[in-house]
């Protein structure tokens, strides 16, 4: 299907997916978090034209504070917004929260729309039952970002990074003899894209779609502990957290070569993490033809919303509006999910940051190579403890193998609380 003839079936389909509306003036609250209140900022004075009988409240809370309203508002039932943004690690959680409107059925049925989305995103907010909670809006296509200056200076190539897993370790080793940079902020960022790499459709990070626990004994958590770990033993992996200080700090001061991670880090790198060293900075794929999600954002409708219909109606055009996605896109470099907006020509254009790259043509093609991974309302948990064992595996030498039995066991027991 060109290109016309999908924004004609597009608009087509959304002119009949409108639930009834309210005749007179609504006020829809919509609760997001930083960064990605920024979108409904940009959406505001955009919907105004098409709806000015709409009035939009935003009620944006720091990243925790938002989870833990929302986690109280839907448990209580009351207090709730119309709208909410939520972060993919949160997706699960609030799904199985039984709070949020099934948006696959009617008068929603936005399974018209699924193939308008990227496709792994749009399976990333499905209940266990195969409906769908919530609709994308933004992705995070797994990339790595390197110190193009450190690698010369050290006789390292872009092909290098990119080979294999080993050949990724070995030229860290290099780095850090002739720059003093580390390869990575932490062996978590080793573990984490790993982990999450080349899965199979339908396949989860730490449970398979029955909800059993999938760590121990599997060859993809040991062979991360096994690479984390070795890059912990050659001195070429920091102990810097990410969203910390530090890690701005190892950005700007030469410390960090590389950073495996959601493509949106390119916005963060430009605008407030490390601003002055732009043209620096290049990206590539992901070591050994690997492909991962890092990150992503979405929108739902809580079921005890007061204005379902108008809440709906704002929904698609935040997600399925392929100029809203555009602008969002310019204000905040947060990849759209609409296919159709990743077709835009400011996808081609060159990017000052990474010294005048075409990056986003490679992180489109990415998206279409990520596997549709199944959520689960555990991850967060899974997540945690993963970590925790890793930290006793690099910091105080635990076998691998008993670190996953262990943490395979203390994952079962938390999920069945």
């Amino acid at each position: 299907m060109n290109k016309v003839v999908r924004l004609a079936v597009m608009g087509a389909l959304l002119a009949a997916a409108v639930p009834a509306l309210s005749a007179t003036p609504v006020t829809l609250t919509v609760a997001s978090f930083p960064d990605l209140d920024r979108d409904i900022k940009v959406a505001i004075p955009l919907y105004k034209k098409i709806h000015p009988e709409v009035e939009i409240k935003l009620v944006s809370r720091e990243r925790v504070d938002h989870v833990n309203a929302m986690t109280t508002q839907l448990a209580s039932g009351t207090g709730l917004p119309d709208l909410v943004g939520l972060e993919i690690g949160f997706v699960g959680r609030f799904v199985a929260s039984g709070g949020l409107e099934d948006l696959s059925k009617a008068p929603y049925n936005v399974g018209q729309f699924q193939n308008l989305v990227t496709s792994y995103s749009w399976a990333q907010a499905k209940g266990p039952n195969g409906d769908q909670y919530a609709i994308p809006v933004d992705i995070g296509p797994g990339t790595m970002f390197y110190r193009k200056d450190l690698l010369d200076k050290a006789g390292v190539s872009e092909a290098d990074l990119n080979k294999s897993w080993e050949s990724y370790i070995a030229a860290g080793k290099k780095i850090k003899a002739a720059t003093g940079a580390y390869l990575v902020a932490s062996p978590v960022d080793i573990k984490d894209i790993y982990i999450r790499s080349n899965l199979k459709n339908g396949e989860g990070i730490y449970f398979d779609k029955s909800g059993k626990v999938i760590v121990a004994g599997n060859p993809r958590f040991e062979n991360a502990f096994k690479l984390a770990k070795e890059a912990q033993d050659a001195g070429i992996a920091g102990n810097i957290k990410q969203w910390t200080n530090d890690w701005a700090a190892g950005f700007q001061h030469d410390q960090i070569a590389t950073q495996p991670i959601g493509a949106w880090l390119n916005g963060h790198l430009a605008h407030w993490l490390a601003p002055d060293e732009g043209g620096k900075w290049r990206a590539t794929n992901l070591p050994q033809g690997a492909y991962a999600s890092w990150g992503g954002s979405f929108y739902a409708i809580p079921a005890k919303s007061a204005h379902k219909a108008e809440a709906y109606e704002f929904l698609k055009f935040l997600t399925l509006n392929r100029d809203q996605q555009l602008a969002t896109f310019k204000e905040m470099d947060a990849f759209p999910s609409l296919k159709s907006a990743q077709d835009d020509p400011i996808m081609s254009e060159p990017l000052p940051y990474l010294g005048g790259q075409k990056a986003r043509e490679m992180w489109r093609e990415a998206a279409k190579h990520i596997p549709e991974i199944p959520i689960n309302k555990n991850d967060g948990v899974a997540e945690d403890i993963i970590n925790d064992q890793l930290d006793q595996v690099v910091h105080q030498n635990k076998d691998i193998k008993a670190a996953l039995a262990d943490a395979q066991a203390d994952i079962d027991r938390r999920a069945r609380r």
